[in-house]
């Protein structure tokens, strides 16, 4: 008898099998009033102009350096509905808590969920709470839930796609990228996974790393009004490799990236080379990869580093024809595949 794994639902290959095997094959749905149905993939789905998206939150520990279990149930809801292009306008949260848990923690898990509500100005807005006997879980768990709608900054943000090449999508979504077009990180990448990691572990590094959660949709807002930006995700479970990868097989296009261009935190690498870990497959909560065509990429990456959440953006790498996959050209002149990871090398971080 075949049983779930925690790889199954770490992001990458194994999570990404399971979903095609398993949900696509009873859940597809491809009605036509569905803009970007389930079988996209994409992080959110796109219903009569409603852009609805749904997460689920396990972090463990449920306190981490920079954040905890409910700044980063909002922040991953707001993100994966901002990367669409529209606006975040409510959320749903529904927990379910285990006999037991300390009124104390829940009520500063509130506090935070409140607090980063009011910074994404994205309200929650109903939920629901269960709580199970002690044993069933481990502690709580959150689900959040959301809804986005269309504005004319998409709208103009697609105008401006077209005067530089054909785009015959009403979305930006992650079958989007082209020949020529740009690929850029709005940031350092693996803060999240290593802070947790490294707090849960004790390995000392969360005294300089921090996770990077936070809602991103203003700093969408301020990109998507420059234009030109054709797909958008946030590198969550399997990185940065993950994201590109779903952007390769989903485009039907090569890319390449640059070693040296990707921006990563001394600490972050030294704790990724310690524990033999990969940087490029680890987990971010306040990141996005973005794809852009060619001619804008430079005016939306001046934009995103007058952010606070950009002021480390850098462009990575472009999509061609010329290679298979994701090729990354190495700081000593080599190259190497960077394949789809199977999971998330740290566990239990979102």
């Amino acid at each position: 008898m075949k049983r779930i794994t925690l790889a199954d639902g770490a992001g990458g290959e194994k999570m990404s099998k399971l979903i095609k095997q398993y949900v696509l094959k009873h859940l597809k749905n491809n009605a036509k009033n569905i803009d970007v149905p389930l079988s996209a993939l994409d992080d959110s789905a796109v219903v009569n102009n409603i852009v609805f998206t749904t997460d689920s939150h396990t972090v463990k520990p449920l306190f981490f350096p920079g954040g905890d279990i409910g700044s980063l149930a909002v922040a991953g809801t707001v993100n994966d509905i901002a990367v669409m292009g529209v606006s975040p306008v409510a959320l749903s949260s529904a927990f379910v808590i285990e006999e037991g848990f300390s009124v104390d923690d829940y009520e500063k898990i509130l506090l935070s969920m409140s607090k980063t509500s009011r910074y994404a100005d994205v309200p929650i807005v109903t939920g629901d709470t269960k709580v199970v006997e002690s044993g069933a879980i481990e502690q709580l768990l959150i689900n959040t839930s959301g809804i986005g709608l269309r504005t004319k900054l998409l709208d103009e943000n697609i105008k401006e796609i077209r005067r530089y090449r054909k785009f015959d999508g009403k979305w930006i979504k992650d079958s989007s990228i082209r020949e020529g077009d740009k690929i850029i990180v709005s940031g350092s990448l693996g803060d999240h996974g290593i802070a947790i990691l490294s707090f849960r572990e004790g390995y000392g590094y969360e005294s300089e790393i921090k996770s990077d959660v936070k809602p991103l949709n203003k700093m969408v807002e301020k990109i998507l009004n420059v234009g030109g930006v054709v797909s958008m995700k946030d590198p969550t479970r399997g990185g940065l490799a993950n994201t590109l990868n779903e952007f390769v097989e989903k485009s039907n296009i090569g890319i390449i990236i640059g070693e040296e261009k990707i921006p990563i935190k001394e600490g972050v690498r030294s704790a990724c080379e310690l524990l033999g870990i990969d940087p490029l497959e680890i987990g971010n909560e306040g990141k996005v990869v973005i794809g852009i065509v060619k001619e804008k990429a430079d005016d939306v990456l001046k934009a995103l580093r007058k952010t606070r959440e950009g002021k480390d953006a850098e462009i990575i790498g472009e999509a061609t024809k010329n290679v298979k996959g994701v090729v990354m050209k190495t700081v000593v002149g080599g190259r190497r595949i960077v394949e789809t990871p199977i999971g998330d090398p740290v566990p239990r971080i979102c």
